[in-house]
């Protein structure tokens, strides 16, 4: 309860940076908060990114629930040309170029859009079309994003959004939702939208 944390060594507060460290890659951390910015479990995601991004020349990148932009780092890292990073909270996103900068990325390659996702599709469609769309929200954001009720918003506009050849990343951070009970939910969805035959679940992480 409460996602408690403790220190083996040392004291956050001795340090005037606290990173987290990938390969040649640096992600700010803030232990004054529940969600410190950056998640290890998400490693099998990243290393998806990355392989994608290489072997498809996947150039442009877009970054639902984007938080603070590991995945974005991890995009321009890997040679995507531009990344679009989204999400509700300001702070979170200046973290996220705050990332950029501590990892020498030329910011002019990345975008951050502090906008309600479901309230701004139009904006995004225009900005398209994506090689990648990464899909990882909160299973509860109060005001703005339910997952049993408005992934399926998200998953039912993918097609609005990517390359006809592009790629999607869908994730969901809900214990109470097993594997195979997600996948069925997204190929239900696809079905029910006419899109199953164009967009087919491949993968799994």
């Amino acid at each position: 309860e409460g996602a408690p944390y403790y220190w083996e060594l040392g004291d956050p507060k001795d340090l005037p940076q606290v990173v987290a460290q990938r390969y040649p890659q640096q992600y700010l951390l803030d232990f004054n908060q529940q969600n410190c910015g950056y998640f290890l479990d998400m490693e099998p995601g990243r290393v998806w990114l990355e392989s994608v991004i290489k072997k498809s020349d996947a150039s442009k990148v877009l970054n639902l629930f984007a938080y603070t932009c590991a995945f974005s780092v991890v995009a321009i890292a890997a040679g995507a040309g531009q990344v679009v990073n989204v999400d509700l909270s300001r702070r979170s996103l200046t973290v996220g170029r705050e990332n950029h900068r501590l990892n020498k990325h030329d910011t002019q390659q990345v975008k951050f859009l502090a906008v309600d996702i479901l309230k701004s599709w139009g904006k995004l469609k225009k900005m398209g079309p994506y090689d990648v769309v990464i899909v990882d929200p909160p299973s509860f954001q109060k005001g703005s994003f339910i997952a049993t009720k408005d992934y399926k918003k998200i998953v039912t506009r993918l097609d609005d959004l990517l390359n006809p050849d592009g790629y999607a990343l869908l994730c969901l951070n809900s214990p109470e939702v097993a594997l195979d009970d997600f996948k069925k939910t997204v190929n239900t969805i696809l079905s029910e939208a006419g899109l199953n035959k164009k967009m087919q679940l491949k993968d799994v992480l």
